[in-house]
């Protein structure tokens, strides 16, 4: 059974796509080692960011291995901390990928479950649910970030704010994020609501939450794959944003957008190292989730085939 789906699956018109598409190739294969990278990172990195007691000062600002003043203990050399940057980039990767992913499942929960109901029952609810949408759409969704966070931070006791930063980054991300998810799953339900084998499970006495986690949303879900993997870059982007406006992740814990804000203020001094690298791992990182969000929507809508 497993042979045969998976022989299936091979032969499908998705995997053919795939195949024929180097973008999309390319686009997996850099995803696949900044992922590798980001969650093998306590084994693949040569030292531990995290690990205070083993930082020297020393060694801060060290260049990378190539230059005049470079050490091979740090390939790409070291921050103002004398973190090693490799270490550093491949830690500050995982942290945002877990923000990118999470907030994602976060917006893709709520947004799914408001634009069912939304598209479902209609009327006052759907006017409501979409009248509120449309408020957060005129706010830019990094306003919307910054203002949860900042809520939650002065709501938070002080020795508590940056062990709770990624969990406050998550929900802010998260909940700015929702929108787009259901105001997609809203139209796909009003279309799906009115089909017959909608009709026919409502007569057999079908309640309203079971048709639409059996029937309706199944056939919605399509559209929301493509929406979850174009907004992980825009997510992973805003999480470095907020860290470089210094609302994110703390400077002591490694992201790409602290790194990114660390070096920045060494960038004219000469230590280019501690902004550039970061810097590049979250281009490589957002360019790949959405050049591969851009063939899906491709591949899976039909009318642009």
């Amino acid at each position: 059974m497993v042979s045969h789906t998976l022989s299936r699956f091979m032969s499908s018109d998705v995997v053919y796509s795939f195949s024929r598409s180097p973008v999309a190739v390319i686009s997996v294969i850099v995803l696949l080692i900044i992922v590798v990278g980001a969650l093998g990172a306590p084994v693949i990195a040569p030292h531990d960011p995290y690990d205070l007691a083993s930082l020297d000062l020393l060694d801060a600002s060290t260049p990378p291995v190539w230059a005049a003043d470079g050490s091979a203990r740090f390939p790409l050399g070291t921050d103002d901390q004398g973190r090693d940057m490799l270490s550093a980039i491949l830690y500050g990767s995982r942290i945002s990928l877990i923000v990118g992913f999470a907030s994602v499942m976060l917006s893709l929960l709520i947004g799914v479950s408001l634009g069912l109901i939304s598209g479902y029952a209609g009327g006052r609810i759907d006017t409501l649910i979409m009248r509120i949408a449309d408020i957060q759409l005129s706010f830019p969704a990094i306003l919307i970030a910054l203002l949860i966070d900042g809520i939650a931070r002065g709501l938070l006791p002080r020795d508590a704010q940056d062990a709770l930063s990624i969990y406050v980054l998550i929900f802010s991300i998260g909940i700015s994020g929702w929108v787009q998810f259901a105001r997609t799953v809203r139209g796909a339900t009003m279309v799906e609501r009115n089909k017959e084998y909608v009709q026919a499970a409502r007569l057999i006495g079908m309640g309203p939450s079971l048709v639409l986690r059996r029937h309706i949303m199944p056939n919605v879900l399509g559209p929301v794959l493509v929406i979850a993997t174009i907004h992980l870059a825009v997510a992973i982007i805003t999480e470095a944003t907020l860290s470089f406006l210094g609302v994110g992740i703390p400077p002591t814990t490694p992201s790409l957008g602290t790194l990114i804000r660390i070096g920045n203020s060494y960038l004219f001094s000469g230590e280019w190292w501690i902004t550039i690298f970061p810097g590049l791992a979250l281009i490589a990182l957002a360019l790949s989730v959405n050049l591969l969000g851009d063939w899906l929507r491709d591949t899976l809508n039909p009318k642009l085939n």
